[in-house]
């Protein structure tokens, strides 16, 4: 079964073609820059060896003359890995926010389309984007099924007093107010893999998501049951941009003493804050240099970013009643060493024991960076969000035939 995987973000689209049930992607890609004349388009293709890598440039005024040029590529008699479109015979969708609406992978139709623009309000971000991804490739795969996997759905498994907050009844019934959590499929993927290797079904995990954005969840035998992101994604962990938990007197404050209004505020906690307010950086690669170079501010900032993490797991180590790994994923989680050592420091009486020449072996493999008699695994797993897509894409399809 062909799958073709489709990410989209506000001018942006990652992508990846499977041959299920493979989970070894057939090619891969990513646009970068949609709606400027350099747009940027970077196809792998993994048929040959070594793998072919072919980079453009061009005007990509938007989407739909994205996913016409990568149909391009797919097709085409030199770098192509199929003949047509219509050997695609599945097109699997991230959307962020499924609301409590859906808890499940889904077969789109007008009505599944329907609800999920009902739920822009709620992820205004990336629900609009996500969307028009599902409209361009209906349009560019007209023969292929079209499923959504959503962000939201691996968490849907939390008790009400987890995802519960402390207002009145109508708020949450009414309106819909209430804990979501975000980045559920790489959270999904990783505790899977822990699971997997740790030999245990109903292991006590913590899994880490490090990126631009981050987020961390307590999960016991692949179910979540908290997690750091709440009705948006602004909540938890610091990020690169983002405040994380913050008291919210700190909103009135600016509000009605300093004279922000609404807008101001969501930009201010939204895009300037992190550790891009912290240092002026809001990518951590750019951090470690300036770190290494002796800036304190940079100093102060990793500290505050790994302390908020430790605190979650603290908590979650409560949540769930013990514990049998902690899971690093995502860009940093994976490739930061500094912050897995900062975070795991002094955590020896949870049983999380690192072993520091583990921790800096770079590696795009699962591993353990934990001493052999450390009680607790310290994992290190790489996320593939479109694998899991394919997978949950390949899996209900199989069921429903």
């Amino acid at each position: 079964m062909n799958i073709f995987v489709v990410n989209a973000g506000s001018s942006s689209i990652k992508y990846q073609l499977f041959k299920m049930p493979s989970v070894q992607p057939i090619c891969s890609g990513l646009i970068e820059r949609i709606g400027l004349e350099d747009a940027v388009i970077t196809h792998r293709i993994f048929t040959t060896q070594p793998e072919k890598v072919i980079r453009l440039t061009l005007d990509l005024p938007d989407h739909a003359a994205g996913l016409q040029e990568v149909e391009r590529l797919l097709t085409d008699p030199e770098t192509g890995v199929i003949q047509n479109p219509d050997e695609i015979e599945v097109v699997g969708h991230r959307v962020v926010h499924g609301g409590e609406t859906f808890a499940a992978t889904t077969i789109i139709t007008p009505e599944v389309k329907a609800e999920i623009k009902k739920l822009f309000p709620l992820a205004p971000l990336h629900n609009p984007s996500n969307y028009l991804g599902i409209e361009v490739a209906e349009k560019t795969f007209r023969k292929a099924r079209q499923v959504v996997v959503f962000d939201t759905a691996f968490h849907q498994t939390m008790p009400e007093y987890a995802f519960r907050y402390a207002l009145p009844e109508s708020f949450y019934t009414d309106l819909g107010i209430r804990v979501y959590g975000f980045h559920g499929t790489s959270h999904k993927y990783v505790a899977e893999q822990a699971v997997e290797y740790l030999g245990k079904p109903d292991a006590k995990l913590i899994t880490i998501h490090l990126g631009n954005g981050c987020s961390i969840t307590a999960v016991k035998g692949n179910q979540a049951l908290d997690t750091s992101m709440g009705f948006g994604p602004l909540s938890g962990l610091i990020m690169g941009t983002r405040s994380g938990d913050i008291d919210p007197s700190v909103i009135f404050h600016l509000v009605n003493q300093l004279g922000y209004d609404p807008e101001q505020v969501n930009a201010l906690l939204n895009k300037r804050s992190g550790m891009l307010g912290l240092t002026g950086f809001s990518d951590m690669r750019d951090i470690t240099q300036v770190l290494q170079e002796g800036n304190t501010a940079a100093n102060l900032a990793y500290d505050l970013y790994a302390y908020r993490i430790k605190k979650y797991i603290g908590a979650y180590a409560a949540v769930l009643n013990g514990l049998d790994a902690v899971v690093f994923t995502a860009g940093v989680g994976e490739n930061d060493p500094d912050v897995r050592a900062r975070v795991c420091r002094n955590l020896d009486f949870l049983g999380i024991q690192l072993n520091e020449e583990k921790n800096q072996i770079r590696s795009k493999e699962l591993r353990e960076i934990n001493y052999p008699a450390s009680p607790v695994k310290v994992l290190v797993i790489p996320t593939n969000e479109e694998r899991e897509i394919a997978k949950q894409c390949f899996e209900l399809l199989t069921e429903t035939a």
